[in-house]
């Protein structure tokens, strides 16, 4: 391709709202452009290293038996009304209705299509297992996009669902997934960890996120320093240390029963904690939530936060969980500040497994300005529900080996479900067995996020000049570029080296655009492709300047062993021989 004929319009500025790396640079690089918040173009280079993606991803997928196929993006309510999720899935399911008034959604998964699909085609136990998957664009109203490609509201995915009669085929079906996914990552050139994670709106039983380790990650994820353990923050689970649980239980002071003390206008847990001189962890917080139209305590330590989808698994519901109000409050016989566990009837109260035999801790009175010392749970609180309800802080121990934890930040590149019989129930997906006996598909379900992870890519291979593009997703392997196209020495070897390295399969740009060679330089390294061969002033000695762009290094070659070097660097992946 030569470059004076590209649409590659790029930026010296960019719009002060892209915040991520990968936003930045692929304005700047002419890779996207805005239409809408969220909603994105792709120009050629985009397109080239999203399509070199997705071959990635159709290789692999191929290679582990699954079958491509192509659904709707329109899809009837009458569907997700009967799978239960045309309520459950929330606002950002896009809905809309057709001239005759019927409504529809546009696919945001493709979990009840997919499974009419085999519902009307495979009865049979004869037909199974089988896995299908397509490559799409899917389409969620994000509350905030934000990041680019990272976060949008209309994005391109691949999907897989796999269909089998039995668990243990289902358990074949997901390690065979989860092997293609990590082929998939690594061949992408990613950094990521597989970690546990929550099925959320799409349902399921065990379920791993494929997370990319990038500071710009919205995710959190919290791995062990020594055994493999790994989780989302929703699912990550941790042990205190016992020092740390001895030291508080050292101080306590023995009574009967706890002690009522005036706290005037202390209704924070920091407030408190200055007040009378404690730590946070000797707090036990009452936050005040409505969960399915009904109020809900939940009682966790004082330095410890409520994980939303931890306690949605406690509570029992789907539906939102919100902070309930300070007149409802009051209904309860309570106060807001003041909260507490003791002497407050008919309300569901869920505790976090963190105040678990604690002696010596506070507690709102539920009376202005009071709250009550020297509790102890298991003799002032009664029988209450224990649950995980938190999340993991920094300090805690691997539950598995013992080891501390560590906190990174991911971006969530594909996940993969069991999910049992939750669709094939409720569509009606059977089979019938070698006895004629109908049974109900067992599937499971594994997406890729393949926009996603060309930002990830991005946010992982850049500097201050630009892009550093993994060789197996760049959109040119070489950058050509001639320093001054009116000099007929220098074309006329550019044209020989950009016929010898086409004709032998490589992807070549040729820089032959009438500009200064600092912008040329400039805009190389911008767009970041592997190699970049250079026609310059030795162009009469046949020979020019190699420059690889992931360590910078420079040097010089002749024409006539040029194709020698670019086989030697790319086609069996070792270095160059120039050092």
């Amino acid at each position: 391709m030569r470059q004076q004929r590209l649409l590659n319009p790029t930026l010296r500025d960019v719009p002060g709202d892209a915040e991520a790396a990968s936003h930045r640079l692929m304005l700047r690089a002419g890779l996207i452009r805005q239409l809408s918040s969220g909603i994105y173009s792709y120009l050629p280079l985009g397109l080239k290293a999203l399509q070199n993606i997705q071959q990635i991803v159709r290789e692999e997928m191929d290679a582990a038996g699954a079958q491509e196929m192509l659904m709707p993006a329109l899809h009837p309510s009458e569907l997700w009304k009967t799978s239960g999720r045309w309520d459950v899935y929330g606002p950002e399911l896009m809905r809309l209705e057709d001239r005759n008034g019927r409504e529809f959604a546009l696919g945001a998964t493709h979990e009840e299509v997919i499974t009419t699909i085999v519902k009307d085609e495979i009865h049979s136990y004869k037909k199974l297992p089988v896995t299908l998957y397509q490559i799409q664009t899917k389409y969620r109203d994000e509350r905030r996009p934000r990041f680019g490609l990272l976060r949008g509201r209309e994005f391109l995915m691949k999907d897989a669902y796999s269909f089998d009669r039995s668990e243990s085929g289902l358990d074949a079906s997901y390690q065979s997934m989860f092997n293609a996914y990590v082929n998939i990552f690594t061949r992408c050139g990613l950094q990521f960890r597989a970690v546990e994670a929550d099925s959320g709106a799409i349902g399921g039983t065990d379920t791993h996120e494929f997370m990319a380790l990038a500071d710009v990650g919205e995710d959190t994820i919290v791995h062990c320093t020594s055994c493999q353990y790994a989780a989302n923050i929703e699912k990550a689970i941790g042990t205190v240390p016992e020092q740390a649980i001895s030291e508080r239980v050292d101080n306590i002071l023995l009574t009967s029963q706890p002690l009522k003390v005036h706290t005037p206008q202390v209704t924070s847990i920091k407030q408190l904690s200055q007040f009378l001189r404690i730590d946070a962890n000797q707090i036990i917080k009452s936050v005040a939530l409505q969960a399915d139209g009904e109020p809900v305590i939940v009682l966790l330590r004082g330095d410890y936060e409520i994980n939303e989808i931890k306690l949605k698994h406690a509570i029992g519901t789907n539906n939102e969980v919100s902070m309930l109000s300070e007149d409802d409050i009051v209904k309860l016989g309570s106060i807001a500040g003041f909260i507490g566990p003791i002497g407050l009837e008919h309300v569901r109260i869920i505790a976090d497994s963190s105040i678990r035999g604690m002696k010596d801790a506070v507690v709102g009175a539920n009376e202005s300005d009071f709250h009550l010392m020297h509790v102890e749970v298991e003799r002032d609180l009664g029988t209450i529900s224990y649950h995980d309800v938190r999340n993991v802080a920094q300090g805690e121990l691997c539950s598995h080996c013992g080891h501390e934890l560590s906190f990174a930040k991911g971006i969530e590149l594909g996940h993969v479900f069991k999910l049992g019989t939750k669709y094939s129930r409720s569509l009606g997906a059977t089979f019938s067995d070698e006895n004629g006996v109908s049974e109900p598909i067992i599937m499971g379900c594994y997406g890729i996020g393949v926009s996603r992870v060309l930002a990830a890519i991005i946010e992982q291979n850049y500097d201050e000049r630009g892009i550093i593009w993994p060789e197996s997703i760049t959109p040119f392997t070489i950058h050509l570029l001639t320093v001054h196209v009116q000099d007929e020495v220098q074309m006329k070897l550019s044209e020989e080296i950009y016929t010898t390295l086409v004709r032998a399969g490589y992807s070549v740009l040729w820089d032959d655009r009438d500009e200064r060679p600092g912008v040329k330089f400039n805009d190389s390294d911008l767009l970041g492709f592997p190699l970049r061969i250079t026609v310059g002033k030795k162009a009469s000695e046949r020979v020019v300047e190699c420059k690889e762009r992931r360590d910078g290094s420079q040097y010089e070659r002749s024409v006539e062993h040029i194709l020698t070097h670019c086989h030697s660097l790319f086609q069996t992946g070792g270095r160059s021989s120039h050092e």
